[in-house]
């Protein structure tokens, strides 16, 4: 079972049994839903669960901006049907608490395609069923055609990512979107690492999820962000992780920027 440093599990609340039995009811955390606390809680249990995933490690790591990273976040490590079922239960839930309205779930290839797919089961098995679509990075010239599969692009769509590095897959997607006559409205990803973008391999003062907010119109919601990751550094014992702590508040210092 997955613990954070409190030693609570931080799924305890997500609708998947740790022993692969039938799902448990979700409880209700004791701020409400779409509270300040609540959201903070929520976070620093999404990082300790990918922490124990080893889907957010910590060493040396360049980034596609050419960056040294001292932590590194890789959603495809999420690779069993009980991880994708907690992650998909930490998405929804952020959603829920973020109050955004959207009519369906779109993923964007690669990742995108089994988190909206998780998310789209997820929602369904709270009460909310969407339609699901993912797009493919080829044409495909047979069959039914096209590049997008899945159900019709209509309404108000909710893309869903891991993480938004240069924007390049949002702008993509919202390009599809807007082609097919739908209306993008929002995007999720699981991580915003909250520093600055690039322009012609040049730092820019905004991130990519700003980029996204201030100049595409879209609201973005994580389920945790980069203060998230410092903040459970702060509470872990002294040793590695505290070292760490240091390096990431190096790199935040040279490369972050405030949302």
């Amino acid at each position: 079972m997955v613990q954070n440093s409190t030693g609570r599990d931080p799924t305890s609340s997500m609708g998947c049994a740790a022993d692969g039995g039938e799902g448990r009811a979700f409880s209700q955390h004791t701020a409400p839903s779409g509270t300040a606390e609540s959201q903070g809680t929520l976070a620093q249990d999404f990082v300790a669960f990918a922490v124990e995933s080893d889907v957010l490690r910590f060493g040396e790591f360049k980034t596609k901006a050419g960056r040294l990273s001292p932590y590194f976040f890789n959603a495809g490590l999420f690779d069993d049907g009980l991880k994708l079922c907690r992650l998909a239960a930490f998405y929804a839930q952020r959603l829920v608490a973020s109050g955004i309205e959207f009519d369906m779930v779109f993923g964007p290839a690669y990742k995108g395609i089994p988190l909206g797919a998780a998310v789209a089961v997820e929602l369904a098995r709270r009460g909310r069923n969407v339609p699901f679509a993912y797009n493919r990075k080829e044409a495909k010239d047979h069959g039914e055609g096209g590049t997008l599969v899945g159900a019709p692009l209509k309404g108000r769509v909710l893309i869903v990512d891991d993480v938004m590095s240069a924007g390049t897959a949002v702008r993509e997607s919202i390009a599809l979107i807007e082609a097919a006559g739908a209306t993008p409205s929002a995007v999720v990803v699981a991580l915003d690492r909250q520093e600055k973008a690039t322009d012609n391999g040049a730092d820019v003062d905004y991130s990519a999820v700003q980029y996204v907010r201030q100049r595409l119109g879209l609201q973005v919601c994580a389920i945790a962000q980069l203060d998230d990751l410092l903040h459970y550094l702060t509470l872990c014992p002294q040793g590695e992780m505290k070292r760490f702590h240091e390096k990431v508040l190096a790199y935040r210092d040279r490369y972050g920027v405030n949302n």
